[in-house]
């Protein structure tokens, strides 16, 4: 590993720049930093303690309501209720778990378990993966705003698009082909059914966000983080709201996840077999992930959006909401514009959505 300067030993000698690119080059990633015996976290992730704070949210009645989806299809009032509790959450806070939502526990599991394989295997056989080229099939890479976020995280990842157009099986990692088409196929019915719920909430018909293709495009992200030596001084995932229509998160059971609301921070404690339906940008919905002493920790993020996807189609306000008392607040854009705006901006605190104001 390179001899990456401590946070203790910061002065202003200290070149962020060189050492980002010494560190990215090692193709390791945080895991060969902890593998490497690292007992202080390098400058380039120090994170200030306000931000990556892991002292306990205050107590408070605020939280992440965790919805049942079981027999929606079969009761009407069921399902009313479910849309109710949907349009609630989502204005209020943004995030909600989902229960008995189809998808198998032991496909659940066994993409986590996967996830945690790739990234454990031997170092060499996952060097070959290591990449900042958002066009290949298959991306592992450490913060894919490395260069340009004002804190590195404590974490590695790996990328695939999965739909509209999946990638060629002999693209992607043995340790974790089979299950990522598996999990895609499940992730992918639940974000339908998701987008029906989302779109009754609003009033409209079920169909409506479908019919716009918000369901089109799928991103699958999966993030290793590892035990930090340190966790008071770095952060896992810093604050930010997702670039995506919808995100559907799977958690492992070491918890971390923090939300946002009403300017306190509120855990997101794992519920056996649930996922968290994140609404992102659409509510500029902020979370983070806190590091930890204790790891690795695990999660899947399913990002349903078209970012990437060489289209023209306008999204901005839905106009069937609109009216001369509710005017729209944001512009048309396209979503690969938006997402080229937040790769840009990277995950600095803010959210994207005020760049593209009325």
């Amino acid at each position: 590993m390179p001899n990456l300067t401590p946070f203790s030993k910061l002065d202003k000698t200290f070149d962020r720049a060189s050492e980002l690119k010494a560190f990215d080059q090692t193709k390791a990633g945080v895991k060969g930093l902890v593998d490497s015996g690292v007992a202080e976290i390098p400058g380039i992730f120090y994170c200030p303690p306000k931000e990556a704070s892991n002292s306990i949210p205050e107590e408070t009645h605020l939280g992440v309501p965790v919805v049942d989806l079981g027999d929606i299809d079969k009761d009407p009032f069921k399902r009313r209720q479910v849309v109710e509790e949907i349009r609630e959450a989502s204005e209020t806070g943004g995030f909600f778990q989902v229960i008995n939502h189809g998808v198998p526990v032991s496909v659940q599991e066994e993409i986590i378990n996967r996830v945690r394989r790739f990234f454990e295997q031997d170092s060499e056989v996952k060097k070959q993966y290591y990449t900042r080229d958002y066009t290949k099939s298959f991306i592992y890479n450490c913060n894919f705003d490395l260069f340009s976020s004002p804190v590195a995280n404590w974490r590695d990842t790996i990328v695939t698009v999965m739909a509209p157009n999946p990638p060629n099986p002999h693209d992607l990692p043995q340790v974790c082909r089979d299950i990522l088409f598996e999990y895609s196929k499940h992730i992918m019915k639940l974000g339908e059914l998701i987008f029906g719920l989302l779109s009754e909430a609003l009033g409209l018909k079920s169909t409506h966000l479908v019919d716009l293709d918000c369901n089109e495009g799928l991103r699958i992200i999966g993030h290793y983080y590892p035990s930090s030596p340190q966790p008071e001084l770095s952060i896992g995932t810093t604050e930010h709201s997702d670039d995506t229509f919808i995100t559907v998160l799977l958690q492992d059971n070491m918890g971390g996840l923090q939300v946002r609301q009403q300017n306190k921070w509120v855990d997101v404690p794992p519920v056996p077999g649930a996922f968290v339906i994140n609404v992102g940008n659409l509510l500029q919905a902020k979370h983070k992930v806190l590091a930890n002493r204790e790891g690795p920790r695990i999660s899947v993020a399913s990002f349903f959006s078209t970012g990437r996807l060489p289209t023209s189609k306008l999204y901005g306000p839905i106009k069937e909401l609109l009216s001369e008392q509710n005017p729209p607040k944001y512009k048309e854009i396209t979503v690969r514009e938006y997402n080229i705006y937040f790769a840009e901006k990277g995950l600095d605190g803010t959210s994207a959505l005020p760049h593209f104001k009325i």
